[in-house]
This record gives C-alpha cells, sequence and structure tokens, in this order.
C-alpha cells in the first residue's frame, strides 16, 4: 500500500497543480504553476493560450520531480480534472487552431436562423424558446463557425481542455463522461453524446465526428505517450484514467457521497452540490451535469464568479491587509478573517445580493448585483462580510431548492474550495444554514476527487464508494451558534429571499437604459 501513489493534474483557472495522493487520501507531494486566468483582446473575451496550459502541465510535473521523494515508479496511474467549460479547437495534427475560449468568456452570437418548424413549435408549447435561444447564443461553437470559418472548417476535433490534455498524455482523443459541462450536443440524462434527432444537432454547427469518444469515470483511456513522458517525467506507459470535472471531482473529495450530504465550493465559482442517482433538475428544464461517479447525476445550483468577488474586493479595498500581512509574515486571508470578526452577524444590516453575472432562469439574464442597507456606520469590514454572507444566503436559497425538487433534506454540509480555508467564512456559513459545515480534510479536493477515480479505476480500491470513503473525511467541524442562527434566520427569510423579485423589475430598466447586460 505505501508503494502505489496517485497523480492527478489539476488545471484550474488561475493555476495548474500536480498532485500526488497515496491511498488514504493524504497529500504527499504539490507542485503549482500559477496562470494568467485569461487575456481579453475585446471586451467581454477570456482566452488563453492551449498550449500555455500543457506547457504548465509539463512544467508542474517537472517540479513535482523535483522535490519530491517519491520513486516514480511507485505511481500507479494519473488523472486529469479541470475547469468547466473552456474549449479548444484542434486540427487533424492535433494542433491548435486558435486560442481556448475560457468559462469565464462572454461574447455571444448574433441572430441564428430559426429552427425547423416542429423544434419552434415544441419550445413555444413547452415556454423553453428563450432558453434555446440563450443556448445557441451562448455556444462558442456557434461563434467560431460564425466569424471564424476557416478555423471552424480545418477543425478535426472540438474538445474540453480536459479532452485536450487527455490528447497530449497519451495521443487519443477520449474525455470523461464526467467532464461535459459546456454549451455541446450532450445527453445529460443518459450521459453520452445526443442522439440522432436530438435538437442540440440542429442548434449547434457541428458535426458527431468532431467530438471525442466518451467514457465513464474510472475508466482507463490509455497510456503516457513517450512524448509526453519526456515533457512530464511521468513514466511512459502510465495509464491515464478518465474523472471527471474539477466542480464534479471537488464533490468526492469531499466526501460528499449520498443526496443528504451537500457540497459547498467556495472557489472562483461558488456552488452547491448534491450526488444523486435520481436524475433531478433542480431548476425545471436546466439539466443536473454528470457527478464523478459513474451513472450519477451532480445536483447543482451556482453562483457565477461567487468567490471571485472575494478577490474583488481584495484587489480594490484590501491593500492594508496584504501589506500588514506581509509585514507580519501572516497570509491575507487570516488578516481578512480579522476584518471579518470586527463586524456583528448581519454586517449591521448591509445585505449583498451575489448576482454579478446574468443566469438563464434564477437569476435571469437581466440580473445584477446589489447592496442595500447602507449607513454611515458601514466600513469596509462590514461590506467584506456582507459579500461573504450574501454568498452564503445565495446558496442556501440553492440548498432549499435542491431539497424542494430532490425530496431528500439536506442535513450535512461539506465546504471546499479556497473560501473553506477562512474560519469566519465556515463559522457564517454554519449560521446561516443552521447546520454543523466540516471542512474537507484537505484543501486539494478536486485533485482528491481525481485520485479517488484513479484508486476506483485501477482496482486500488473496490470500487468508487470505497475508494471515497477510505480517502476523504471531514476535517474541522464549525456548529451553528444558536444566536448568530436566528439573526441571519430572520434576514434571510425576511430580507434576503425577496431582494431579487423586488429588484428585478429596475434590473430590467437598467439594461434597456443602459446597454448592460448586453444580451438583455
Amino acid at each position: 500500500m505505501a508503494e502505489q501513489y496517485l497523480l492527478s493534474i489539476d488545471n484550474g483557472t488561475q493555476s495548474v497543480r500536480a498532485l500526488l495522493f497515496d491511498l488514504q487520501g493524504e497529500l504527499v507531494a504539490k507542485a503549482q504553476v500559477h496562470l494568467q486566468a485569461y487575456y481579453s483582446e475585446h471586451p467581454g473575451w477570456a482566452e488563453h493560450d492551449a498550449d500555455g496550459y500543457w506547457r504548465a502541465v509539463g512544467q508542474a510535473c517537472q517540479q513535482l520531480w523535483q522535490n519530491c521523494s517519491v520513486p516514480r515508479t511507485a505511481i500507479k496511474g494519473v488523472a486529469v480534472t479541470t475547469q468547466r467549460g473552456t474549449v479548444v479547437n484542434v486540427d487533424r495534427d492535433g494542433k491548435v487552431l486558435r486560442p481556448a475560449i475560457t468559462w469565464l468568456d462572454q461574447r455571444r452570437v448574433g441572430p441564428q436562423p430559426p429552427l425547423s418548424l416542429l423544434w419552434r413549435t415544441a419550445f413555444k408549447l413547452t415556454g423553453l424558446s428563450g432558453t434555446i435561444e440563450y443556448f445557441r447564443r451562448e455556444a462558442e461553437i456557434n461563434w467560431i463557425a460564425q466569424y471564424q470559418p476557416e478555423v471552424w472548417q480545418q477543425t478535426y476535433k472540438y474538445l474540453l481542455l480536459s479532452g485536450f490534455l487527455n490528447l497530449r498524455l497519451c495521443g487519443r482523443h477520449v474525455d470523461s463522461i464526467g467532464s461535459q459541462v459546456a454549451y455541446l450536443p450532450f445527453d445529460y440524462k443518459g450521459h453520452k453524446w445526443a442522439g440522432a434527432r436530438d435538437w442540440k444537432w440542429e442548434a449547434l454547427k457541428i458535426r458527431p465526428d468532431m467530438l471525442p469518444e466518451l467514457v465513464a469515470p474510472g475508466t482507463i483511456i490509455g497510456a503516457i505517450t513517450a512524448d509526453a513522458a519526456a515533457f512530464t517525467g511521468i513514466p511512459e506507459g502510465t495509464p491515464l484514467v478518465a474523472a471527471a470535472a474539477d466542480k464534479a471531482c471537488e464533490v468526492i473529495g469531499a466526501g460528499a457521497l449520498e443526496p443528504h450530504v451537500a457540497c459547498l465550493s467556495y472557489g472562483t465559482t461558488a456552488t452547491i452540490n448534491t450526488t444523486s442517482r435520481k436524475y433531478v433538475e433542480v431548476t425545471p428544464l436546466i439539466p443536473p451535469y454528470p457527478a464523478a461517479i459513474p451513472g450519477a447525476y451532480s445536483t447543482e445550483v451556482q453562483i457565477f464568479r461567487g468567490y471571485w468577488m472575494v478577490n474583488w474586493f481584495k484587489e480594490q479595498f484590501g491593500h492594508l491587509e496584504q501589506l500588514t500581512g506581509a509585514e507580519q509574515g501572516l497570509a491575507p486571508e487570516f488578516m481578512f478573517d480579522q476584518l471579518v470578526n470586527e463586524v456583528p452577524p448581519g454586517s449591521m444590516g448591509l445585505m449583498l445580493q451575489p448576482y454579478w453575472s446574468p443566469g438563464i432562469k434564477t437569476p435571469g439574464p437581466e440580473a445584477k448585483g446589489a447592496m442595500i442597507g447602507f449607513g454611515d456606520v458601514h466600513t469596509r469590514a462590514h461590506m467584506y462580510r456582507a459579500i461573504l454572507e450574501g454568498l452564503a444566503y445565495a446558496l442556501r436559497e440553492g440548498k432549499e431548492r435542491i431539497e424542494k425538487r430532490s425530496g431528500v433534506p439536506v442535513t450535512e454540509l461539506r465546504v471546499a474550495g479556497g473560501g473553506s480555508q477562512s474560519d469566519a467564512a465556515m463559522q457564517l456559513t454554519a449560521d446561516i444554514f443552521g447546520l454543523p459545515a466540516a471542512r474537507a480534510h484537505i484543501y486539494e479536493t478536486s485533485g482528491l476527487g481525481a485520485a479517488i477515480a484513479i484508486a476506483a479505476g485501477l482496482g486500488l480500491h473496490k470500487d468508487f464508494d470505497t475508494a471515497t470513503r477510505a480517502m476523504t473525511r471531514p476535517g474541522r467541524v464549525f456548529q451553528p451558534i444558536a444566536a448568530n442562527r436566528q439573526i441571519y434566520d430572520r434576514l434571510y427569510k425576511r430580507v434576503y429571499l425577496h431582494m431579487y423579485q423586488r429588484l428585478q423589475p429596475m434590473y430590467q430598466q437598467i439594461a434597456d437604459i443602459t446597454g448592460y447586460p448586453e444580451q438583455v
């Protein structure tokens, strides 16, 4: 057992990490290469050099070997987990044809040709016309086909970032079902590419042969090639195992296997997920994403750019804490926790609705963020705490939607992502949800989820359930404080739940007058 290790490659938005785990789920070694999240040649665009991702993978792996005493021969398998929705076009030789369009990109396609009369009628009768048109406008496939037809003509395969890295590692066009979160012709209920008669083939300008083969998480999809071995230092022939997207991996890496256990991800996008064997649409007609466990679904509610707000606050208002922390040898996050603790629960009436980006239905395409209740007593500290509280309120609302649609009460919380390292954020989460909130036992939960896929896929543990239970456990648990819970419960029910409904008409007016958000 001690001589068997698992290598996860975690390509997030802001860094690439090479992570080495043992079969007990302990992180043995880590190397990290930081990334520029994206560059933008036009307003709203968010692109990245796709080969730059691959170079960062090579650098991270090579750094890992330099700082790790584990013999490479002890590495039994490799898996990739990546940010969701970032797409790469490659030609027949695997050459990248254009920069990757990242999940943060906001470009949209112009008016599309109408769908066939049959589909138009069906969508009109079901009230889905607006949702379908949103899907078509958002799809990177349609944008590239319309505005860069020469690139589209040369495209042999259209891949998610996970599929692209798999290609570089093993030379095959294969991706995990668990990674398919994007504007693609994917059957979210059947966990396969859409059937020949599915409307998505008409809505998207793509052919079936342009997509990779799909396999279930835990499937061995190939072996590390000689070229990849020379570039990364991973031994040639090491099995490459299908994992899942970072959020899906994070859920099992936090130990959230059952539908009554919710995983909160306090990352760039804040999410609440439960794992279910049943197909449950938390938002009607919006499908659940595939889980990191074969055949399972991830019932997710997300707050787009959720904990990005924390970074925004740090950059715009947190210079003092960053400087003071540097002088005292303390992490900025520790200083920000002190800032939060200066303010009582409820931020003295300052309330935040964290809708920085439009949605499809909840919130709708007109949505914007709001902060209400300002007074002369409020400082930066109140604003910071209100951000954390607003995100927790939004995720609690998501929990209640999941419970209503699934019929399963959530009784336990696991918290992962960068924000989980804040004791203050953990405590107010427990208080707002009124539930014990357990921090995952290690920070690198998405990488651990990918390692679980390796262990299950290679039979190093019996199956996903066994591997997850053996390799995850709760870390520190934060219990709700009764007095705080009462304050938050009243603010949540009597104020927060009414904010969007009351402000929605004004958001629409703002959009009409200013042209932002421009898709309205």
